[in-house]
């Protein structure tokens, strides 16, 4: 392995068992294999455990981690606690590039080798990832074509060890997915997801959870990462007319005001939050913004 493309893979993973196969497979054909590969089976209830298991038996280099279940699906904040306790597993291993990866992905065998010759091609290149696209009426489209240009999908991260290091990993909440990428830009890194590189989801954003619960979960992650009102605001009315109509606005206005109304807490920078709200009323402006 090129010591400057070494790169440690983790997936939490729970309830996979008619996805993970894929991610397995695609994982064991890339061209350009992880150091590591940590598998968290978040207290599955279906086969996942048995899978993980067995891909860890046939190949040295995949780790298999297993938590307790807790009963029920931990939105936003359940995916980092399982991915934490994959990077514990870590320890003083070296490692260059750091991916959060889920467990309902597939991708061609040399997705890990394009990616990181990005990172190699651009040294302020923080976190970065492949285009996800799922398939609607025998194509593959994007699935999330208005994200913002500074956005990487929280299924496949990709992060450069300086990156990492300097924001400080992720939080562990709702929102987690958005604050990185803000932080690593307000310290001078970009971030930006691969057009050019796609990886096929297997099950669409938000359907374990439907899209009222996702809705509502994306607008407390906004609260979460400091996002101001007018902004929020403005975001809920773009999203009137995405079907269902309404629902995904409302959902992401009540958990926006869900975190006023409950005093949830905040991102504990407020060097952070200025820098987004300052983004977020520039963009509202019409002036430059990362937006």
């Amino acid at each position: 392995m090129n010591n400057h493309f070494s790169y440690i893979v983790i997936t939490p993973a729970r309830n996979e068992q008619d996805n993970i196969v894929h991610t397995i497979e695609s994982m064991v054909s890339q061209s350009l294999r992880p150091r590591r590969w940590i598998i968290v089976n978040d207290g599955s209830t279906d086969q996942t455990a048995t899978l993980i298991d067995t891909a860890a038996r046939n190949h040295p280099w995949i780790s298999a981690v297993h938590r307790p279940d807790r009963g029920e699906r931990k939105q936003g904040g359940g995916v980092v606690e399982s991915f934490y306790d994959g990077f514990s597993r870590v320890g003083q291993e070296p490692w260059h590039f750091l991916v959060k990866l889920d467990a309902d992905l597939s991708f061609g065998p040399n997705y890990f080798q394009r990616c990181l010759s990005k990172f190699s091609q651009d040294a302020r290149l923080g976190i970065g990832g492949g285009d996800i696209v799922r398939e609607v009426d025998g194509r593959l489209v994007c699935e999330a074509p208005g994200d913002p240009p500074f956005h990487v999908r929280g299924a496949t991260k990709i992060y450069r060890r300086e990156c990492w290091d300097a924001i400080g990993g992720v939080i562990r909440n709702t929102g987690w997915d958005t604050a990185d990428e803000l932080k690593a830009n307000m310290l001078g890194f970009a971030t930006y997801t691969f057009k050019d590189i796609p990886l096929r989801h297997h099950r669409a954003t938000g359907s374990a959870d439907g899209v009222w619960k996702d809705s509502v979960k994306n607008g407390l992650g906004g609260y979460t990462a400091g996002y101001h009102p007018l902004f929020m605001l403005a975001k809920c009315i773009k999203r009137i007319s995405v079907p269902p109509f309404f629902v995904c606005s409302a959902g992401l206005w009540w958990g926006f005001c869900q975190g006023y109304l409950t005093r949830a807490p905040q991102i504990a920078d407020p060097a952070l939050i200025s820098y987004v709200r300052n983004q977020q009323l520039n963009k509202l402006l019409l002036k430059p913004s990362i937006w």
